[in-house]
Order: structure tokens, then sequence, then C-alpha cells
């Protein structure tokens, strides 16, 4: 049963599966989930219930919604351990699906989208934030500034985002997610500062999100009005390890 006030989870129809890029997959949901979902969801997230065999109860994760239709939802599930025996119960779920399947969703949850006014936008994030980070950039004005830099695992990886002309791309392949936490904030670092209101934009893996945050907010003092930041998952950890991590690493944070 769904807690009080959050509404029961909506079943949806797979319609396809896709691979989008070699470290990218793409489920497309519709059906009677569709019915009454409210409109202007792209960039919030999903909660997919997943029933692995074997398992009493199902597997909640989380995930963006990449674009939305009137009929249908775009959600992109990156491949951090696909074929490598490391793959979580979501992306084996995403991997192994088929068209006409059903699978209960609860949500959606709120987006974090970049708020219009900064002179300055930097957006930092690895292929879990990558949905995410396309919706939030095709959505700011055609005349916004800034940077955003993206790490991927393989050269192909890259995809077409609808980003203002002044908003430059900078893609680091990584082929080992979570190996290197300090390549975004170096990265970042290395692109200097501008004058004017600066807005950052972060998600990523728990150390290279804590990479960031020392950067964006400790040396250059980004406040919660100009800095979102967060961790979307954590090398080694599962979702719910993840959560508790990032219970208390703010709690010390805010300490």
């Amino acid at each position: 049963m769904a807690p009080p006030n959050r509404p029961p989870p909506r079943r949806f129809e797979v319609l396809s599966a896709e691979r989008l890029t070699p470290s990218m997959h793409r489920v497309t949901l519709g059906g009677e989930g569709m019915d009454g979902f409210p409109a202007g969801q792209q960039g919030g997230y999903l909660k997919f219930r997943v029933e692995p065999e074997g398992s009493e109860k199902p597997i909640v994760r989380t995930y963006t919604i990449r674009r939305q239709r009137a009929d249908a939802l775009d959600v992109d599930f990156a491949l951090h351990g696909a074929g490598g025996g490391d793959a979580g119960p979501a992306t084996e779920w995403a991997l192994s699906v088929a068209g006409g399947e059903a699978i209960l969703v609860g949500g959606p949850g709120m987006a974090k989208p970049l708020p219009e006014g900064a002179d300055w936008y930097i957006v930092a994030g690895d292929m879990t934030a990558l949905p995410a980070i396309g919706v939030n950039l095709e959505a700011l004005p055609r005349d916004a500034k800034g940077v955003a830099v993206i790490e991927i695992q393989h050269e192909d990886d890259k995809q077409a985002i609808d980003a203002p002309a002044g908003v430059e791309l900078h893609w680091l392949v990584n082929p080992r997610p979570g190996a290197r936490p300090e390549m975004l904030a170096d990265h970042v670092r290395s692109l200097g500062w501008r004058e004017g209101r600066v807005y950052g934009w972060v998600a990523s893996e728990f150390e290279a999100m804590r990479a960031l945050r020392g950067y964006l907010r400790e040396e250059r003092g980004l406040g919660p009005a100009d800095l979102y930041i967060s961790s979307y998952w954590k090398k080694g950890a599962s979702e719910d390890a993840h959560k508790a991590i990032k219970r208390d690493d703010a709690e010390a944070s805010a300490a």
C-alpha cells in the first residue's frame, strides 16, 4: 500500500526497448499508466518496482523521465555493469524486457530544473545524470551561457542535446565509472570562473559529487540558492545503502 498522500503505482506497458549508445539503453512506457499522467514531467523521476526472480518483494529503483509525449514516456538507463556482472536489478530488467510486458511504476517525482536568470551555468554529471542534463539544457532560454561537463564511458556515448549555442558541452571519457571521482571536478576547475551570478547543477557518483561540492560550495561559495548538488549512486553500494550514505553525508556537511 502506498503511504498517505502518495498515489499508488501506475501500471505501464513497455512499448519498446532499444540501445541508444554503447552505455545507454532506452525503455519507452505507455498504456494505461498514461491515463491521467500529469503533463510537463520531463526531468522528473519515476520509481520502478522491479521483481527479480526469487525475491519476496519488489526492488524499487529511481530513473529520470527523459522525454514525455501524450501517450508515452522515454526512460534512459545507464549501463555501468551490463555484461560485466555488476548490473543492478533495474538495469537487468531494462536489458531483458520486451514490448508488451508490464511494470508498476511510482511517481512522478519533482524535477530539478535550471532556474532562469543566471549569467553563467555550470552543469556537471555522469551518465546517470545525462537524461536530466539533456532535459535541463534543452529547457534553458536560447540566450543562456555556460558549460556542461559530462562524463561518459565511451566516445560513442555522446548524445545530441539541443543546448543553447552559448552553452559549451565538454565530454569526458572514463570507461570505468566511479574509478576517477576527481575527473569532473578537475575539469570544471580548469575552466576558470566567470563574473556575475553563477548557478551550478551537479548530479553524479557520490565521491565525484563530494569533489565538486568541495570546489563549488567550499572554494567558490555557491549557496543553496545557486547550487543544486546530488549523488545519484555510489560505486560499490546498492541504492538502499547509497540512501543511508547520502543521509549521513548531508547531516555531516550541514553541521
